[in-house]
């Protein structure tokens, strides 16, 4: 299992176009929760969180979570995707997903994620994806 320092360094190794954007805040072997601070190239016109955002936040929490328990696998990659937006989130406040596998397989792996603004209990989105694994190197 990976840990919390390993899927930084991965994430600002294999990323460095968007690992600042995410902190990695809990690493559990059934949960994994990322934050997200807005800054002014989060939002859109009316002073939200735009969609996009919202969809990297949740498939960032997704990968991160299987990373961490399959291990640095750079090429998994996301075939699925389905994120409902439910509320505004706040543009003034931190956006933390909180992510859990659903099934782990060989090849395919489930999760959900559910994104909320700092400090409100109700979420602002919601999305599952489902992730290609490669095959293992003989």
């Amino acid at each position: 299992m990976m840990n919390k320092a390993g899927l930084t360094a991965f994430l600002q190794k294999s990323f460095p176009q968007v690992a600042d954007d995410f902190q990695i805040d809990t690493v559990l072997e059934t949960e994994l929760s990322v934050c997200l601070t807005p800054q002014d190239r989060h939002l859109r016109p009316g002073g939200t969180v735009s969609g996009p955002t919202l969809f990297g936040l949740a498939d960032v929490s997704i990968y991160l979570a299987i990373l961490s328990r399959i291990g640095p696998k750079a090429l998994a990659v996301t075939t699925n995707c389905s994120i409902d937006f439910m509320r505004k989130p706040a543009a003034d406040r931190d956006l933390i997903a909180v992510a859990r596998l659903l099934k782990l397989g060989r090849v395919l792996a489930v999760g959900d994620t559910m994104i909320y603004s700092d400090g409100m209990p109700d979420p602002v989105a919601r999305a599952t994806l489902t992730y290609s694994i490669p095959p293992k190197q003989a």
